[in-house]
């Protein structure tokens, strides 16, 4: 039998029930397409979060209180909200630290601002000078305040533009000009502040939007919200990224001698740098994303016991030919090749419409916004391979059996 004649045998015989071959083949599209489509939205978000963590600043060193553990526990106490770091910190990694090129302390709160006859619910961070540097904020328009300003307890604000349109939008005006916010008062907390600046957009949602936060002098935010000399975290600034775990280290012994800790495991405080926070995070949004994929890979693994369930009634209607084919002088290896060749058609052209469909819902969740989908080769390389890797597999034993059919007993079959 040539190639010729062996495609075109194969061609009829699937287009002889069109509706059992599109539901057979369906089950192949749906799990392709689910394959693609899942690792496009697991990829897109790595992505979105891995931008995320590096738009809050480069070489960066985070410090957080509270994090010394219980005996037995393998859980911080209160990290981040416990009162373990103090003024005298930042000045003692201020004045000892040679790898960093700045430190910004801050007070972070949440408070209710009130501008005119609108209000917000956003986080208020009371901070430095540097903290700009530190965190790789830019400002739109108008300024940063100074240290000068911090010393003398000046009551000004700077805005991030989520909170500036929260606070300044109407319904006519939803999204205000910037250029319009210098010279705006706000009400935190019972206290007036004036508007002397609002950040570039570095994007983010949720809680997590740096968009949407307030920043004023950390000398203001400690005597209106916190009343002490306690800070919510330390922020570190290497110099380069070569001197951040230098910088880390050095910070780490700085601040344990400033506790009088002599065992490192009894820290009060913890230390994460930038690299730390893209491997945990590239490793769980990684996870998640195979996750996702082994999930719709099941349907695959359905799709191919379909295929299998329709060869197997193939080969039973189709007994008689069979048996004809055989008795004229057809050879089992020709007998195999044929329902071979029928199975990886049926899972070639699954595969073909899965990936388009794959492709397609990917890009139609990226440009709708609903979530992020970055589409790469390797997924669409892999989910053909498996497909055609199932079409032989799952084919190959119908068209075994259908080869081992004594050609006698299957013209008599009924």
């Amino acid at each position: 039998m040539t190639y010729k004649d062996l495609f075109e045998e194969t061609t009829s015989a699937l287009l002889a029930n069109k509706v059992r071959t599109g539901l057979t083949i369906l089950g192949i599209v749906i799990g392709i397409a689910s394959v693609i489509a899942m690792v496009a939205i697991g990829n897109g978000s790595t992505e979105s979060i891995q931008s995320s963590i590096q738009s809050i600043g480069s070489n960066l060193i985070e410090i957080s209180p509270g994090a010394q553990r219980t005996p037995g526990s393998t859980v911080s106490a209160g990290r981040g909200t416990a009162n373990t770091l103090t003024m005298s910190d930042v000045t003692a990694l201020e004045n000892q630290m040679t790898s960093a090129a700045a430190i910004a302390p801050d007070v972070t709160e949440r408070e209710q601002v009130v501008a005119g006859a609108l209000n917000t619910n956003t986080s208020i961070v009371g901070t430095v000078s540097a903290y700009t540097s530190v965190r790789d904020i830019t400002i739109d328009v108008g300024t940063f305040f100074t240290d000068q300003q911090v010393t003398n307890l000046a009551r000004v604000a700077v805005l991030g533009p989520t909170a500036y349109d929260d606070l300044f939008g109407t319904t006519d005006n939803p999204t205000p000009d910037t250029s319009a916010a210098i010279g705006q008062t706000i009400r935190i907390k019972g206290n007036i502040f004036t508007v002397i600046g609002v950040t570039v957009a570095k994007g983010g949602s949720g809680l997590s939007s740096v968009d949407d936060n307030i920043y004023i002098p950390l000398t203001v935010a400690q005597q209106f919200f916190s009343g002490n000399q306690y800070v919510s975290e330390i922020s570190i600034e290497a110099q380069t990224s070569d001197l951040v775990t230098e910088a880390q280290n050095e910070a780490t012994s700085i601040l344990l001698t400033q506790h009088n800790i002599t065992d490192p495991t009894k820290a009060d405080f913890s230390i994460l740098n930038q690299s730390d926070i893209l491997s945990t995070a590239s490793s769980i949004t990684t996870t998640l994303t195979y996750l996702l994929a082994a999930i719709a890979g099941i349907s695959l693994l359905v799709g191919g016991i379909g295929i299998m369930n329709m060869m197997l009634t193939t080969v039973t209607e189709r007994t008689k030919e069979i048996g004809l084919r055989k008795a004229i002088g057809a050879k089992k290896r020709d007998i195999r090749m044929q329902f071979l060749v029928e199975s990886i058609i049926l899972t070639s052209v699954g595969g073909i419409i899965g990936i388009g469909l794959g492709i397609f819902i990917a890009w139609v969740v990226s440009v709708t916004g609903l979530e992020k989908a970055e589409i790469t080769l390797w997924p669409v390389i892999l989910s053909f391979g498996v497909s055609a890797c199932i079409g032989i597999a799952f084919g190959y034993y119908p068209a075994s059996r259908a080869s081992e059919l004594n050609p006698i007993e299957a013209l008599r079959y009924e």
